[in-house]
């Protein structure tokens, strides 16, 4: 199908550029509390949600076997201290995890159906997919400004295709 082509397409081009994100983050950018929500946990929250919406249902979902309750929400306040940030190559080990789903999870995707999976998402599968590469941008975006603001890196575009 087109459609879903397309999808993976985008997929693999938007996590190639947080993977990239990730690669190019200095140390002392990685876990500075210079921000109220650190690079690694941006970093964090944005993998946690792309591979928990690329499955067919809350129910169906298996978190990443690193994960750490807690540390794919934001919020200010003593707990978002509490947080033990994740290294870089964990961060790089996950996004290459969800690379390495991203075929196979779209493929067995009902595009058609009028229902996310997800009940605070009332919206077609196909919705929520256009959603999901929309939140890997909007953060990937967010992580490469931090790198050009602080650092003066440039990250590369990916189209797909």
């Amino acid at each position: 199908m087109l459609l879903q082509g397309a999808l993976k397409s985008q997929y693999q081009a938007s996590l190639g550029m947080l993977l990239e994100a990730i690669e190019a983050c200095p140390a002392e950018l990685w876990a500075s509390d210079r921000y109220v929500n650190p690079f690694w946990q941006i970093t964090y929250h944005a993998l946690y949600y792309i591979h928990l919406y690329l499955q067919p249902s809350e129910a169906e979902f298996v978190p990443w076997e690193h994960h750490r309750p807690q540390h794919h929400r934001f919020g200010a306040g003593p707990d978002a201290e509490a947080l033990t940030p994740y290294s870089v190559e964990e961060m790089r080990s996950y996004c290459r995890h969800c690379l390495g789903i991203v075929d196979s999870a779209v493929a067995r995707m009902d595009l058609a159906a009028p229902e996310s999976g997800f009940p605070w998402y009332p919206m077609s599968k196909l919705e929520l997919q256009l959603v999901n590469l929309r939140h890997i941008q909007h953060h990937t975006g967010q992580l490469a400004d931090r790198l050009r603001q602080t650092a003066n890196i440039g990250l590369n575009w990916l189209g797909g295709g």
